[in-house]
């Protein structure tokens, strides 16, 4: 076992007397040794029940004969930081929760790992690291949050953050949007809908790292224990086994994800993070590979924001298994994949059971015929751009209009908040991206706004930084190569045409080449925004959020 570097030999006695200064019994030192990776903190409604999510799992890998030893990991909430300079910490968290779990895993030598995620970038820091190190691995997260009820209707973090642009509109007033914050998020875990974490989550299990049902059991219900549980027996089946994520996580893994994904209509998020897990364990993701699953993967689950149902709908319709059985119809999921069950995605089809044909449609019925993200590429984003196509009105998917410019999301949301803003505008914030924010920022008070007023299906919103999971509107990101190192987006001035066809991918900015070039010669890049600290060393190594926004090597 890899740990016995660390525990066995008369050399290492001095290791064995600090695991018995620890309360450890020779026998537990002897077992194969289970790192846990805990991102359980006070400051996340989606991980402040995770203490009891690594309960489970220890007492799982107990039952299976081996010894768990838990250690944290930082985690921050994207719905607590939205809006404000927190926000410019959460993607690159993502880059510190992979390094933390990669230092303890080499410096204690677990033979295996158990990841607790459950919110935003935790998740994918976490399967970062696991396709890193490549030892035995397994995801259990917290669960989804339960939908919220107000006035008989179903609420959540979206409502309310779509209250506010109502309030500004003045289509609801402070009270009525009171009572929404109190009802919208009734309990831990991952907010209900199908945003960043739910989609990530749900994606684990297309990917093969994590169990059936990690995606969709509802954060409360005991079902999310047992699950626990049997992560900690598989765990240590895994280390027997030998059987490490590379071998899991492989490009078809990753294609079968990708199905699901535009299946259900996921969060624009997706794209940057299933790079950033390729990226670390050598699978060479293209963007073009998104843009081809997208072409045949018809769009059958719509999830909030865009549609009517929450996670705890497709846990009762089926899970993520239930979408995979319907794709496998038209032969999208590549069935020979393994998975840390031991049994391969064939298998877990198999027995998977589609529920409810209202929320898991059938293929004659899907709400379109191509997947619920798009690759944009054209003259403003060589590169390439993300808009989440299942959240955009179709009279919106020829849109063109005149730039507003903004160069930050504030100023942006003031401009919104004033009534400064057209219908037929295309509003550009600029300077958010990786490099340029730093940390390229989720947006969501300027699309929740915009929503709120009812500009949603008249104006389009168009940055290098990022959205929310939580978006909804003709809302393009990951705008690629971003302001900050020279992009396109950075020379768009007030009044320039922008066109955006989302049948035919392109996002076009028409100016004349000549102008464009005179632009070229007179644009400095700006002052950073940042001066010290963590987010400087950051912005000189983050990549472009085509690659991924991964850090790239010195």
């Amino acid at each position: 076992m890899r740990s016995d570097k660390m525990k066995k030999g008369i050399d290492r006695a001095p290791h064995r007397s600090l695991f018995y200064a620890l309360g450890y019994e020779r026998d537990e030192i002897e077992r194969p040794i289970i790192g846990i990776a805990n991102s359980a903190n006070e400051l996340i409604p989606g991980h402040m029940h995770l203490d009891r999510i690594a309960q489970a799992v220890k007492e799982g890998i107990r039952m299976a004969g081996g010894t768990p030893m838990e250690f944290r990991t930082i985690g921050i909430c994207d719905g607590i930081a939205m809006g404000h300079e927190g926000m410019k910490y959460s993607l690159c968290s993502r880059e510190l929760i992979c390094d933390s779990i990669e230092v303890m895993a080499r410096a204690y030598l677990f033979d295996g790992l158990v990841l607790i995620p459950n919110c935003d970038k935790i998740v994918p820091g976490m399967m970062m690291a696991a396709m890193r190190l490549n030892i035995p691995s397994i995801v259990v997260s917290g669960g989804p949050m339960l939908k919220g009820r107000l006035r008989g209707k179903p609420v959540d973090l979206i409502s309310v953050f779509e209250g506010v642009g109502k309030v500004a509109g003045g289509l609801m007033d402070e009270e009525e949007l009171s009572h929404l914050e109190f009802s919208a998020c009734p309990g831990p875990g991952s907010c209900s809908g199908m945003f960043t974490a739910n989609s990530m989550n749900c994606l684990s299990e297309a990917l093969g790292i994590a169990l059936p049902g990690n995606g969709t059991i509802p954060a409360v219900y005991s079902e999310r224990i047992r699950l626990a549980k049997l992560s900690g027996r598989k765990i240590v089946e895994l280390v027997k086994k030998g059987i490490t994520p590379r071998e899991i996580m492989t490009l078809e893994a990753f294609k079968n994800a990708i199905a699901v994904d535009m299946a259900f209509g996921g969060s624009s998020n997706t794209v940057l993070h299933l790079k950033a897990i390729a990226s670390e364990g050598k699978v060479d993701l293209d963007l073009s590979v998104f843009d081809e699953i997208s072409e045949k993967t018809p769009h059958i689950c719509n999830m909030r924001p865009s549609g009517p149902y929450h996670l705890e709908d497709l846990y009762f319709a089926g899970g993520v298994a239930a979408i995979m059985k319907r794709l496998s119809e038209i032969d999208l999921i590549h069935q020979e994949c393994l998975t840390v069950s031991g049994k391969k995605i064939g298998e877990i089809i198999r027995e998977a059971k589609i529920e409810e044909e209202d929320v898991i449609r059938p293929l004659e019925r899907a709400y379109d015929v191509k997947g619920g993200l798009t690759i944009l590429k054209g003259s403003l984003a060589p590169q390439g751009a993300i808009v989440k196509k299942s959240g955009v009105d179709r009279r919106l998917w020829r849109f063109e209009g005149r730039a507003r410019v903004f160069e930050s999301e504030e100023e942006s949301v003031q401009a919104l908040k004033e009534g400064r803003i057209r219908p037929k505008e295309a509003i550009i914030i600029r300077y958010e991206g990786p490099k340029g924010g730093p940390g390229m920022r989720e947006m969501l008070a300027p699309t929740s706004i915009l929503v709120g007023l009812g500009l949603d299906r008249e104006c389009a919103l168009i940055t290098d930084g990022r959205f929310s999971g939580g978006t909804r509107g003709l809302c393009v990101g990951h705008v690629s190569p971003e302001a900050q190192s020279g992009g396109p987006i950075a020379y768009v001035k007030d009044g320039d045409r922008i066109i955006i066809d989302i049948e035919r991918k392109s996002i076009e900015l028409l100016v004349p080449e000549k102008e464009m070039e005179e632009r070229r010669r007179g644009w400095r890049p700006p002052e950073k925004k940042v001066k010290e600290g963590y987010m400087v060393r950051y912005s000189y190594f983050v990549s472009s959020a085509s690659d991924g926004a991964i850090l790239e090597m010195p």
